[in-house]
């Protein structure tokens, strides 16, 4: 299927490796020019070259951090009006409620919220003039089923996705479409780094914790980031302009509920 998105330019955040690089892969597939971005300058610039020599494409670097308004400045002016914006954020660490402070807290919702709000209020006004745009938010399927040690991620992904459920009513007329793509268990370095904790503390070798996490979901195995560039990918073409506001669950099957 010709998605209808070439020629287009998108921003994706966080896009250096995991499902962030799989968006910014499967963008650029479609004929995307594609403004990626990560803190790590080599990083980003090694899957830069990746992209640009698998796909031909336009791929621009930006090295900053997202989450300050000089990061985001220096993001915007390098494509100063997207068709397309992938927020992404890595999600802060795991523990337990008791021992995060207020700035614990205030360093999560600035990642995982006001930064991709501040990225949407800078973006979706030059989207609704041309009369086309999609936003995606990389979120979690916590944002559904709650994971009991991930609370500042649960809290902070949940106020974006209370955020979208109004603006995105107000955008949509315009062709302007605002969707959360929520990620369970995948396999990038994060997923790795968390069984890793649950490992130590349980006294378990980590790969056998890994094929257990993975036996256990109901596709019997994690999801591979290649799948969650795709769906990114057709959530931003022309033929999902009627679809907005909604929380598109990619977990193999492992929240057990009918809605």
């Amino acid at each position: 299927m010709d998605l209808g998105i070439k020629g287009r330019k998108a921003i994706v955040c966080a896009s250096s490796k995991g499902l962030g690089k799989a968006c910014a892969m499967s963008l650029a597939r479609e004929g995307v020019e594609v403004t990626i971005n990560a803190r790590s300058a080599d990083t980003l610039e090694a899957t830069a070259k990746e992209i640009r020599d698998a796909t031909g494409v336009k791929v621009t670097p930006v090295a900053v951090d997202v989450t300050t308004a000089e990061g985001q400045k220096a993001l915007l002016d390098a494509c100063p009006n997207p068709d397309i914006l992938v927020n992404n954020a890595g999600g802060p660490p795991p523990g337990d409620f008791r021992d995060w402070s207020r700035d614990d807290w205030i360093a999560a919702v600035i990642a995982n919220m006001l930064t991709p709000i501040e990225l949407i209020k800078a973006t979706v006004d030059g989207m609704i003039a041309q009369k086309f745009g999609r936003i995606v938010n990389i979120t979690s399927s916590s944002t559904k089923m709650p994971i009991e040690v991930l609370g500042l991620s649960n809290g902070a992904r949940t106020g974006l996705a209370g955020f979208v459920a109004g603006i995105s009513r107000k955008t949509v007329r315009d062709n302007v479409t605002i969707n959360n793509l929520l990620p369970g268990p995948f396999d990038p370095d994060r997923l790795r780094g968390n069984i890793k904790i649950a490992a130590e503390k349980a006294g378990r070798p980590l790969d056998e914790v890994v094929a257990e996490r993975a036996k256990g979901n109901p596709a019997g195995r994690f999801g591979d980031p290649a799948e969650f560039g795709d769906a990114c990918a057709f959530l931003c073409s022309a033929q999902m302009g009627y679809v907005t506001g909604q929380h598109f669950l990619m977990d193999g099957g492992a929240f057990p509920g009918t809605f």
